[in-house]
């Protein structure tokens, strides 16, 4: 059509990404849909209040300075034993994962990405624990789990 959307039906979009192994979709840390902006929308929110490049590369830094310090290694890089130790979450964030595991269908993989990605948004925050808040959003994340 001409707004650029797929035509397809849910069922054809469905048995589409069937064609995608779990194991293959455990191992993307990051799933997020996009859509189409409007050429005026974009050009309306040029002006608006948006954190520039700069400062989103002192955060990225001051970030990674974090995990190097706290593990010696960027948090993607966590075995499975590092990730216990430094991805711990409180009894609301256990809640809240055992939550999403339940609906999602989350393997153990999928769970310690999560964490992963939860912890570098906690160290995005300049936040010392994983608040349900970096966990949400990492939960957030895992879109093609959903599907």
């Amino acid at each position: 059509d001409t707004d650029g959307r797929c035509n397809c039906t849910e069922d054809q979009v469905r048995r589409y990404r069937q064609k995608i192994s779990g194991p293959l979709l455990d191992r993307i840390d990051i799933h997020i849909e996009m859509a189409k902006v409007a050429k005026e929308v974009f050009h309306q929110n040029q002006n608006a209040n948006i954190e520039n490049s700069r400062s989103v590369q002192r955060r990225v830094a001051r970030a990674y300075q974090l995990q190097l310090n706290r593990s010696g290694k960027a948090n993607h890089k966590l075995t499975n034993k590092e990730v216990n130790k430094h991805c711990r979450i409180d009894d609301t964030g256990s809640q809240l994962l055992d939550t999403a595991v339940s609906r999602l269908g989350l393997s153990a993989r999928a769970i310690h990405r999560i964490l992963k990605v939860a912890r570098t948004i906690a160290d995005l925050a300049d936040s010392a624990s994983i608040d349900s808040i970096h966990l949400s959003e990492a939960i957030s994340y895992r879109r093609l789990d959903r599907k």
